[in-house]
């Protein structure tokens, strides 16, 4: 299977235009044969919390949100990181995760919350797994990478490719990046596919560097640092 991890710059706080952006990259994904793609943290707004705080309009009120309707209907599988409505007062940041007709397969909320955006978002509590293609998948945004549990229980849990939506900066940023990601590679013996911010992102500059690594913490596919776009790379089942 041909995966594409996707870069972009956010519209900050606008769902319409960042969906249509992100709906534009999963079709320049499937022309170049990607089944799935996996886009950065809090796509739809960009890392915009005071907007998020202030708007509950910029939540999405479920898997069957139409804002997504574009996205959905690209032909291309999809995992698409947003702030989501839970049964309480906070929104969870959520990746959802759509087969190529749109339909929803499962909906996985973040677990470790960084520094501010505690009080500001609820935790998710259970891990996010998935099939596609005869391929287990596991799922984990952002601060969630940095903790060895969360992607060991993937590895013992029959995961092959671990899907990461994140930002990451230019500054520390880019260290992290390139340490972590390689390391659960080489470590639990998965691909992992990081999808990433580019350019403005909130208080931060996104580094870009989209990338799938393979098993042994090999590079397979890298974007630069300041172009929107996305990167393929074959994964197989075993």
């Amino acid at each position: 299977m041909k995966i594409a991890a996707a870069q972009l710059t956010c519209a900050p706080a606008e769902v319409s235009v960042n969906a249509a952006r992100a709906a534009a990259l999963a079709a320049r994904a499937r022309e170049q044969g990607a089944e799935l793609v996996v886009f950065p943290e809090l796509t739809l707004t960009g890392y915009e919390l005071e907007p998020l705080a202030q708007d509950p309009g910029l939540w999405l009120a479920d898997a069957e949100d139409p804002r997504l309707d574009g996205l959905r209907s690209t032909g291309t599988a999809t995992a698409v990181n947003v702030a989501l409505r839970t049964g309480g007062p906070l929104p969870a940041i959520a990746t959802l995760v759509y087969d190529a007709d749109g339909a929803h397969v499962t909906t996985y909320a973040k677990h470790h919350l960084f520094e501010h955006e505690q009080g500001a978002f609820a935790a998710g509590t259970g891990d996010g797994r998935f099939e596609l293609g005869g391929i287990r998948f596991s799922l984990a945004v952002c601060y969630d990478n940095h903790f060895p549990e969360l992607t060991g229980r993937a590895a013992a849990d029959g995961c092959r490719v671990h899907l990461a939506s994140s930002l990451y900066g230019t500054g520390g940023g880019i260290a992290e990046r390139a340490s972590i990601y390689p390391g659960i590679a080489k470590e639990h013996g998965m691909y992992v596919v990081l999808a990433n911010h580019v350019g403005p992102a909130g208080p931060w500059t996104g580094c870009g560097g989209a990338a799938v690594w393979g098993p042994g913490g090999e590079l397979l596919a890298e974007a630069d640092d300041r172009t929107p776009g996305v990167v393929t790379a074959e994964v197989s089942a075993g």
